[in-house]
């Protein structure tokens, strides 16, 4: 009779947890936090430019301000009475398309046009009225997360075809739509996750364990210096409907 689960990932040797056959008792102590990522989510151990890669793009995705819609789910859920975890995995679930989800899309993007290039991808998605995902940013005219990236992308030797790609869709859609729609932060962990040699379905996780300790961070603080509970005043809210109206009997 077959098992419930079968995994290559992890199991138990000797009373040992090893992952992918390395032993974490002994990792602890001799490899960092991102280099484990590296090997839990890829199968193996990153060479030391992929793992300075790797954790740079974690480092520089861990916050980014209490507005967003992940931190401000976070703190209200916390500050209704519910538990830390509660709390974070709302946040969490705040994640979508046009908030830390578009890095996946970003990456079969990537892949789907390297042959065929910038202006085929700009084309293609104008016929079709879509959105490019990893471009566009509500603050930014430049983010400075992208090109910080692209800086250690070079320094490390990661700027390759993807990261020449996507800096050619950003000029495409520049040149295309008359209007600057920046590489973002999705768009080059994306890229960069293409030239560590990472499937597309990596892209999403990588932003949630990248902000899920700012998330952390974010309901602490609403658990020691916040008042329950949160609630917008009257003066926050613009009311649009209709004037009060009585009913027939």
């Amino acid at each position: 009779m077959p098992k419930a689960y079968r995994t290559s990932i992890t199991t138990h040797v000797e009373g040992k947890p090893h992952v992918y056959g390395y032993d974490l008792t002994k990792l602890a102590g001799a490899k960092s936090f991102s280099a484990a990522i590296y090997l839990v989510l890829k199968g193996e151990m990153p060479g030391a430019e992929a793992e300075k890669m790797l954790d740079a793009i974690l480092t520089i995705s861990i916050d980014h301000g209490v507005e967003p819609a992940s931190v401000v789910a976070a703190r209200n859920i916390y500050s209704g009475g519910s538990p830390v975890q509660a709390a974070v995995a709302g946040g969490i679930l705040a994640l979508g398309e046009y908030h830390g989800g578009a890095i996946e899309a970003a990456m079969e993007n990537f892949a789907a046009y390297q042959d065929r290039g910038p202006e085929a991808l700009i084309a293609d998605f104008k016929a079709k009225d879509k959105r490019v995902a990893g471009f566009g940013h509500k603050l930014y005219e430049r983010d400075p997360r992208t090109e910080r990236l692209i800086e250690l992308a070079r320094e490390f030797g990661f700027e390759g075809k993807y990261v020449e790609l996507a800096k050619g869709v950003e000029e495409a859609l520049r040149q295309a739509q008359g209007k600057n729609l920046p590489l973002n932060i999705d768009g080059i962990i994306a890229a960069l996750l293409l030239e560590m040699g990472f499937d597309s379905k990596v892209g999403k996780g990588i932003f949630i364990i990248a902000r899920t300790p700012g998330l952390v961070a974010h309901v602490v603080e609403e658990a020691t210096r916040g008042k329950p509970v949160r609630r917008l005043s009257e003066e926050d809210v613009e009311y649009d409907g209709p004037n009060p109206r009585d009913f027939d009997n």
